[in-house]
């Protein structure tokens, strides 16, 4: 059975499932990855899910808060790849959307890149659309940008 768990940034699970998801990202764009290195810092303001299956963590996602008032921004969505097409990552999107409700937020922007189509179509079937980019991936041609509200 696949659980979800609320925790921090500061979780070890949540670091170990990063690692992973930062070496997949260097595969996936080997030419710009060193771009997003910045971008990707997650500070103790995040909010982080992380699943379970049996003990072990699958899967990850957080949450921040944006600068612009009631807006976060999606991070770090990952699911071990033995565990895909599972519905793993579409649980861990909910759990995210549920808790910037329940913290206030009323809408949710996101960040993936055109190598990750299976991550777009995802995105996409849960409701999430299309926007002009955004913050710091204005300029990254790779970049896909996508919002939904709450």
């Amino acid at each position: 059975m696949i659980t979800c768990q609320r925790t921090t940034s500061s979780d070890s699970d949540f670091k170990t499932l990063i690692i992973n998801l930062d070496k997949e990202l260097w595969t996936r764009y080997p030419r710009i990855q060193q771009k997003f290195t910045q971008f990707n810092f997650i500070d103790e303001n995040a909010r982080v899910i992380i699943a379970y299956e049996n003990a072990q963590p699958i899967g990850c996602g957080c949450f921040r808060p944006m600068e612009e008032p009631g807006s976060v921004e999606i991070k770090r969505m990952y699911v071990v790849p033995a565990f895909r097409n599972r519905g793993v990552g579409k649980l861990i999107l909910r759990e995210l959307e549920e808790w910037a409700q329940e913290d206030g937020f009323m809408q949710s922007l996101l960040e993936s890149g055109n190598n990750q189509p299976e991550a777009i179509a995802a995105y996409e079937k849960s409701g999430y659309v299309h926007i002009p980019k955004f913050g710091p991936y204005v300029n990254i041609e790779e970049s896909i940008c996508m919002m939904k509200i709450l």
